[in-house]
């Protein structure tokens, strides 16, 4: 059986949770002698912008072929003001609004859609929810279609676009049970065929140096932060606790950002901001972490926790992230704060106390090592596709493609 993913960008430069976990199953499924994958995807690799980058065509990249279109062009400034709006009120958007903050959030990728209407795959996985690609997508696929939304409680997932875009879903596969409700709250699709899959963890690719040598710290215990940093994903705020507390407990203790910078990086004597770094070099800056921090409050999944368990490193999470607290919750691996005070309390007992940070991790390294291995994950996903393709292709079609024009937005029914 054949499987197109479609994807608004991908590629190992792409660090973005939603567009990595994408290439990490398709990576792992095509590996299968049962299956052929392929990728949809632009020729951007920045989401900020959508600049045209990467050559198009057709290539391979680790094992898998991906199809790469250009985008009709870069983000326009249009869509700031329209989100700045939007987001203050989503429910009381237009239909017209909503689906042209969709076309303006982007990228709007024409060939990529011809290229979903003619496809030859049993089935097309699009993954996530949020960009015009897997919009467009849903609109014109003919073949059974699942989605794997990487949904948290966000402004935009209450346009009503995508209510109307999900109506021609055949199934849909979550990171956790927190987004599984999240979208059964909002959508109502419960009758809908869905699983709770997950996804795998590697196994750690360090070199054995010590964190502290690899951040230029030498031998200070450092609390460590994994991903983009970015407002968004609450690196602002991490930095401020981070100074606010240093002011309160003068001392060794050092913070490492590790990761692309999106934002105007961290300025304190007591940070280290790295960009982005080797795949050894992160494990090794990982590895040797008293704690690691997630401060987003708008995570789907989190594969930087399981990362972290996987070497026994504790974790401290943002209490407003419904996914991260899951996986606390259900591990005994870490804690959480929902303000300075008790982020002061939770870096005060972790830091202090070496047997309670041996135990988190411990409790954290089993609950990946029970629930999040790639044999049993790729499984259940072939499975569960088997079954969507087998049930057949929903119709009609409900939503017109996006049409991006000068004036405003076109919808157009095609294929």
């Amino acid at each position: 059986m054949k499987l197109a993913f479609v994807t608004p960008r991908y590629g190992t430069e792409v660090i973005g949770g939603a567009e990595t976990a994408a290439r990490m199953v398709a990576e792992r499924l095509c590996l299968r002698p049962d299956w052929e994958v392929e990728v949809l995807t632009s020729c951007a690799l920045d989401h900020l912008t959508w600049e045209n980058t990467e050559q198009a065509g057709t290539s391979v990249l680790n094992g898998v072929t991906v199809h790469r279109f250009p985008t009709a062009g870069r983000r326009l400034l249009d869509y700031f003001e329209l989100d700045a709006r939007l987001r203050v009120s989503p429910t009381t958007a237009t239909l017209a609004e909503s689906r042209r903050w969709v076309a303006l959030n982007g990228p709007m990728c024409p060939g990529l859609v011809d290229a979903v209407a003619s496809t030859d795959a049993d089935a097309l996985a699009c993954y996530p929810y949020l960009f015009a690609t897997t919009v467009d997508a849903i609109a014109v696929s003919k073949v059974p279609t699942v989605l794997h939304p990487a949904a948290h409680d966000e402004p935009a997932i209450y346009l009503s676009a995508f209510r109307r875009s999900f109506r021609d879903i055949d199934g849909f596969v979550y990171h956790t049970r927190a987004e599984r409700d999240l979208m059964e709250d909002v959508f109502g699709i419960g009758a809908r065929p869905q699983i709770v899959l997950g996804l795998g963890v590697n196994d750690p690719a360090g070199t054995g140096r010590k964190g502290g040598d690899v951040l230029g710290i030498g031998a200070r215990p450092y609390l460590c932060y994994l991903g983009r940093v970015d407002e968004h994903k609450g690196c602002g705020m991490l930095a401020g606790y981070f100074g606010q507390y240093k002011d309160r407990h003068p001392g060794d203790l050092a913070l490492a950002f590790v990761g692309p910078v999106s934002d105007k990086a961290p300025d304190h004597p007591d940070i280290v901001v790295t960009g982005t770094v080797s795949e050894a070099d992160k494990w090794d800056i990982l590895a040797g972490a008293q704690v690691m921090v997630t401060p987003s409050a708008y995570e789907s999944f989190s594969l930087v926790l399981l990362e972290a368990w996987t070497l026994g490193v504790p974790v401290m999470v943002n209490a407003s992230c419904a996914a991260t607290m899951e996986h606390c919750r259900r591990s005994g691996g870490g804690l959480w704060f929902d303000s300075y005070r008790s982020f002061e309390v939770a870096v005060d007992r972790l830091t202090a106390d070496a047997g309670l940070r041996s135990a988190l991790g411990r409790a954290g390294n089993r609950y990946t090592d029970r629930y999040y291995r790639w044999p049993s994950i790729i499984d259940r996903y072939s499975d569960f596709l088997e079954g969507v393709i087998d049930r057949g292709h929903r119709s009609p079609i409900s939503y017109p493609r996006l049409e991006l024009q000068a004036g405003g937005v076109e919808y157009v029914r095609k294929g």
